[in-house]
């Protein structure tokens, strides 16, 4: 999207980072990219982070907040999400770095696990 706000192209993806990386590397250098802070949002954000692109990630629970449309489908959530970015209205989440990440899959691991067994007993 333009900083007019116009949208210059909409793709939709495969699940690759080799596939993110060539169609981010089309918005030039340092591109700026917002993410929905949804399950598995880890590897996309480590992919935008070896091209150098700016990533923001959207708070789930701000961006609803701006949601008052009917329609719901991804060309307009992504519309939405740029527009945000672009008025510097997003409601950032934190990106946390892989290390803490991982310390946090470990715990979430750990949890299902003890409610796996409270389950059994």
């Amino acid at each position: 999207m333009t900083p007019e706000g116009v949208p210059l192209s909409t793709v939709r993806i495969a699940n690759d980072p080799e596939t993110l990386a060539a169609e981010v590397a089309k918005a030039g250098a340092h591109a700026e990219v917002v993410l929905e802070a949804t399950y598995g949002w880890y590897w996309a954000v480590d992919a935008l982070g070896d091209l150098d692109a700016r990533v923001h990630l959207a708070h789930p629970l701000g961006v609803k907040a701006y949601s008052y449309r009917r329609v719901k489908n991804d060309i307009r959530d992504a519309t939405d999400l740029a527009d945000l970015l672009r008025m510097g209205r997003l409601p950032e989440a934190w990106i946390a770095p892989p290390a803490l990440r991982e310390l946090r899959e470990m715990v979430r691991h750990r949890a299902g696990l003890v409610a796996v067994r409270s389950g059994l007993k």
